[in-house]
């Protein structure tokens, strides 16, 4: 069986949604194909005995210009965390507030073990420096690893180990930092200027208010390309689809495998635990962190605090998330999480309900410098093929959806030559 339309899209993530959102509002037929039963790629949601769980912890920065863009973040209900973090060190835990929104909090903080007085300081310079020029333009910064660009900017070594290592190890996966100081710059930006937010409907909500913009019929869903020739996807079901231009947003790894590369992108790797139970440990709606590195657990989540509908009336949904793919069964993997979480919050979690874990073996691409330029013009890897999201951009919501719309914008300009 063979279909033709203008333009196949293949992968339903932010990215692919993004784009054919850009092609339906230049009035260019597509069709968008995606081998999972849902859209959204790895920002999903599953409902499980009334508890929303993310396909991995999540948020979303609402300073993400293209977020802004594209989303309407009232019909989202966004549950913003609080501006800091919970940082576990020493047997206690300790409040790092931001000083700019909470100054009255950081103060209290300014002398805790976290880091040394002088190491606050520094956070508004680097603060400072981020917010400079416009957000392209940190990509065009001299490239070093986040962990040099610490030291370089004068943090102590007790600041980078107890703060930066945990914080950024779980946004980026690498605990080492050895990521692009331009994507945490990005990042610390983004960080500093909007919210960190939860949809009250979860993750999920996101690219399902984007795809109920698509046109009724145009996403078609369990179909995965098995290859790809010229212009044409075969699928695995043997239907073969041809169009004028094809676009690849699909993860890093499969976008290589369908143009026949055998050097795929690196991966970095997550897992998360959640955890139902009848009280939250602490009455705190914001992130906590591991700054002790010892354990499993690299930061806690109570999820319910900071949007109660993520649990059913009366209960706490609780998300521990680890960095990489422990080299132990779930049993193993969950004990560990309560022995230490046991150190951290006493005998009650035991009480603890293991729901789901998640084992998330593509979480991001490397981000190793040198990272792509998210503003560099969009061009077909070959003649009528397109590629768009983390496999030639920086990896976050923001560039997934704004390479989505670059590369539908280049499309649509292409056709009507």
């Amino acid at each position: 069986m063979e279909g033709k339309t203008e333009v196949i899209v293949v992968g339903g993530g932010l990215a692919g949604l993004c784009c054919a959102l850009k092609l339906k509002e230049g009035g260019v037929p597509f069709l968008l194909v995606e081998a999972s039963d849902a859209v959204g790629g790895r920002v999903r949601t599953d409902i499980i005995e009334g508890f929303l769980l993310d396909r991995g912890f999540q948020v979303l920065l609402t300073a993400y210009p293209e977020a802004q863009r594209v989303l309407d973040y009232k019909a989202l209900e966004l549950q913003a965390f609080y501006p800091g973090a919970m940082v576990r060190f020493g047997g206690k835990f300790h409040k790092v507030a931001d000083p700019w929104r909470h100054p009255l909090e950081a103060l209290k903080g300014a002398v805790s073990p976290v880091g040394t007085f002088s190491d606050k300081m520094k956070v508004g310079r680097l603060r400072r420096k981020t917010l400079e020029g416009p957000v392209e333009g940190l990509f065009s910064r001299p490239e070093t690893t986040t962990l040099k660009a610490l030291q370089d900017l004068g943090f102590s070594e007790k600041m980078i180990d107890r703060f930066f290592r945990p914080f950024l190890g779980g946004v980026f996966f690498d605990r080492d930092l050895g990521i692009s100081s331009r994507m945490f710059e990005f990042g610390f930006r983004m960080f500093s200027s909007g919210d960190t937010a939860l949809p009250a409907r979860g993750m999920g909500a996101i690219p399902q208010q984007i795809s109920s913009r698509l046109p009724a019929g145009s996403i078609r869903l369990n179909s995965r390309a098995e290859s790809i020739q010229d212009q044409s996807v075969l699928l695995s079901s043997g239907e073969k689809l041809t169009a004028q231009a094809l676009v690849l947003a699909a993860e890093g790894p499969e976008t290589a495998r369908l143009l026949g590369e055998e050097k795929r992108p690196g991966s970095r790797s997550a897992t998360c635990v959640y955890f139902a139970a009848e009280e939250p440990p602490l009455n705190e709606s914001l992130l906590i962190l591991n700054g002790e590195g010892q354990g499993p657990v690299n930061s806690l989540t109570i999820l319910s605090r900071i949007a109660p509908t993520y649990a059913p009336p009366g209960r706490t949904l609780i998300a521990a998330a680890i960095i990489g793919l422990p080299s132990l069964n779930e049993d193993q993997l969950v004990e560990a999480v309560r022995s230490q979480l046991a150190g951290w919050f006493g005998p009650q979690v035991s009480a603890w309900r293991h729901l789901r874990t998640y084992w998330i073996r593509h979480a991001l691409p490397l981000q190793i410098p040198p990272l792509p330029d998210p503003t560099a013009p969009v061009h077909p890897v070959r003649p009528g093929v397109y590629v768009c999201g983390e496999y030639a951009n920086p990896a976050s919501l923001q560039w997934a959806m704004a390479s989505g719309r670059r590369t539908g914008e280049a499309v649509a300009q292409a056709l009507q030559k």
